[in-house]
């Protein structure tokens, strides 16, 4: 999207993603402004471990599908793309239902890298992950 005053909203967000890995994890946009989104998802059986605790997978692709959204709404001009390259967590802490959300704020938009970083939390408000990835910009061929 390169014209960064026209936004999508929470629900265009969820749409672009019903059919993929976010719509079928059950991941929901609950805010986007440049730079920082929020999203969610609620903890059920099939995102479980088969110890009974929220499966890390599950941790780190709502907070990457989080922080590649953000990369995609501030891609410069020319821009056809991003790949993550790189991702780091920290999981601090787990769920075994309720609701998990994650917050991502840019810390850096270059022209050929973007890195990110996002907070996951259970009900509560209790830190699970901590999050840092790093986007690469593509350009065409």
């Amino acid at each position: 999207m390169s014209d960064l005053t026209l936004l999508p909203s929470p629900e265009m967000l969820n749409a672009l993603g019903a059919d993929f890995l976010p719509g079928l994890m059950g991941i929901r946009f609950t805010h986007v402004e440049r730079g920082l989104l929020r999203s969610e998802l609620t903890v059920r059986p099939n995102l479980l471990a088969p110890n009974g605790f929220l499966h890390a997978a599950t941790v780190v692709a709502l907070a990457d599908t989080t922080c590649g959204y953000g990369t995609r709404l501030l891609l410069p001009e020319g821009a056809n793309g991003f790949t993550t390259i790189e991702l780091k967590s920290n999981h601090l802490g787990t769920a075994r239902e309720g609701l998990v959300t994650c917050e991502a704020r840019s810390v850096h938009t270059g022209r050929t890298t973007q890195v990110w970083d996002a907070e996951v939390t259970g009900s509560g408000g209790k830190l699970m992950a901590l999050f840092r990835c790093t986007q690469a910009v593509l350009y065409p061929r």
